[in-house]
């Protein structure tokens, strides 16, 4: 769809329709709501200054741009969102050629838009990355390694910051404290430029004090951080002023070097029930859009992430040594639970995985009984420290690895499928396939006693088999569960209940 002759007003009406679509989807199908509402004005920006047919548009996780493939070529077929053969819920060249990038994990946009950058200058060409990042995603290393790179070279790129103040859950550490922080704002550009502009014309005693005067300015506000790494910040920005944000835009492509806009929104914008609850919206199932309810499914068995989430509670209200750890994902993961009723032994520590994993191995060294609570897909971000520093001291950490398996409408980037075979050639380590409820408290509570690394995985939603007694688990013996003849059935895991 090409926006470049359309006014303010129409780019404003443009928005509210495309909010709707995106309604009337996720309402039907489940998918990312309230983040991408809220991105939507931002994304319409993007699409009026830079030029989607050369520019690399690269969106962190990409939940948030249902926005941008409504802007190309989709909005015929967005009703098939997350549905079998239809749109894909995150980023996939394979279904569109202004999808740059696969995307669905976080915090890859910077380091993919600076090896744009790296290609487009060796090609001679006048192209620019835009990386579309929101603020959950600010917590990874991962950004603040390209972000060291890219603010040395210099690389004309643009980092757009969705700051939403709400990631997935609440947002943990310093830099979200450090983003919240906007008391200089659009003042601070302002004071800046003429700073500046007055500098020029000081004597060089005078100007060093002036110049000392503005740094210690600059340290009240967010973008210290960005602009001490080489980066040029501006915001923060109202990332639902189209008008000021094309503006803005305008003027971080023209400067020719890294340039970061810290824009704020408002998650689930333009419909009220989401801005009202931010988290739950953040990823839906489908439900009615005048109530915002969810359809309740007759005879639904309790999900594994409940029947976890329940038991690690009960093994905590008996055990003052356990504790445990999840990545920025505390009701994903059922977690959550625990935080609220033991905050002093369970932790989110936000989008850091390889944190997550390594900062639980000297709480098992000292006699603790960690449970590393994480999806299946996430923990192949953590695998070098499951390997360095929780296998190789043999240390008896228990990893709860949910979404195992296959996982449907959220796509190639999050099917569970690897877990097996990237742990099973790792040392000391056990991995354990509960099947049923039973047999999923049985390994938590085994893993809980077990003083070596361990995993246990299980699925998204509940178990395929029907809860039934089982014998307490032994390590490495298999459980006979009908006899038979001639045709032998071996099940593991879930996959029991199919067998």
């Amino acid at each position: 769809m090409d926006i470049k002759s359309h006014s303010i007003e129409e780019l404003n009406t443009l928005a509210v329709d495309i909010r709707q679509k995106i309604l009337d989807a996720v309402s039907k199908n489940g998918g990312h709501l309230s983040s991408t509402m809220g991105a939507t004005d931002l994304i319409v920006a993007m699409h009026k200054v830079f030029d989607v047919e050369k520019d690399p548009f690269i969106f962190d996780v990409s939940h948030q741009a249902y926005a941008h493939k409504l802007l190309t070529d989709r909005w015929d077929r967005f009703d098939t969102l997350r549905q079998f053969g239809g749109i894909c819920g995150y980023t996939k060249p394979k279904e569109s050629e202004y999808d740059y990038y696969v995307a669905g994990h976080s915090s890859t946009s910077i380091s993919l838009a600076v090896g744009a950058a790296k290609a487009i200058a060796l090609k001679g060409e006048e192209r620019v990355p835009v990386a579309f990042i929101g603020d959950g995603s600010m917590s990874a290393g991962m950004v603040y390694e390209a972000l060291n790179e890219l603010g040395d070279r210099k690389y004309p790129v643009v980092i757009i910051l969705n700051d939403n103040e709400m990631s997935i859950a609440k947002p943990i550490g310093a830099i979200s404290k450090l983003l919240s922080q906007t008391m200089a704002g659009s003042f601070y550009q302002k004071f800046k430029g003429k700073v500046e502009k007055v500098l020029d014309h000081l004597p060089e005693s005078a100007s060093y004090m002036a110049k000392r005067f503005e740094e210690s300015f600059k340290l009240i506000t967010p973008g210290i951080l960005f602009e001490e790494l080489g980066v040029e910040y501006i915001g923060p920005v109202d990332g639902h002023d189209i008008e000021s944000l094309i503006e803005t835009m305008e003027v971080a492509k023209a400067l020719g070097k890294p340039v970061l806009i810290h824009a704020q929104t408002t998650k689930g914008k333009g419909y009220e029930i989401a801005e009202g609850t931010k988290e739950h919206w953040h990823g839906v199932s489908a439900f009615d859009l005048k109530t915002g309810e969810v359809p309740k499914k007759a005879g639904t068995a309790k999900a594994a992430t409940s029947i976890f989430s329940d038991t690690l509670v009960e093994l905590a209200d008996k055990d003052d040594k356990v504790v445990g750890v999840t990545a920025a994902m505390p009701s994903g993961t059922g977690l959550s639970a625990a935080i609220e009723k033991y905050p002093e032994r369970f932790w989110d520590v936000a989008i850091a995985e390889q944190h997550a994993v390594t900062s639980m191995g000297p709480l098992a060294k000292e006699g603790f009984k960690p449970f590393c609570t994480i999806y299946s897909t996430f923990l192949q971000r953590g695998f070098d420290q499951v390997i360095h520093d929780i296998a190789l001291m043999d240390l008896g950490v228990t990893f709860a690895l949910d979404r195992a398996g296959i996982v449907g409408e959220d796509g190639e980037t999050h099917q569970g499928a690897f877990d097996i075979s990237y742990l099973r050639g790792i040392p000391n380590m056990t991995l354990l396939a509960p099947y049923n409820e039973t047999t999923m408290k049985l390994c938590m509570a085994f893993a809980k006693e077990y003083d070596h690394p361990c995993a246990f995985r299980y699925p998204r939603g509940a178990f395929l088999a029907e809860d039934r007694e089982s014998p307490a688990y032994e390590l490495g013996k298999s459980v006979l569960l009908k006899e038979g003849e001639e045709i032998l059935f071996i099940g593991y895991g879930n996959g029991v209940g199919r067998a």
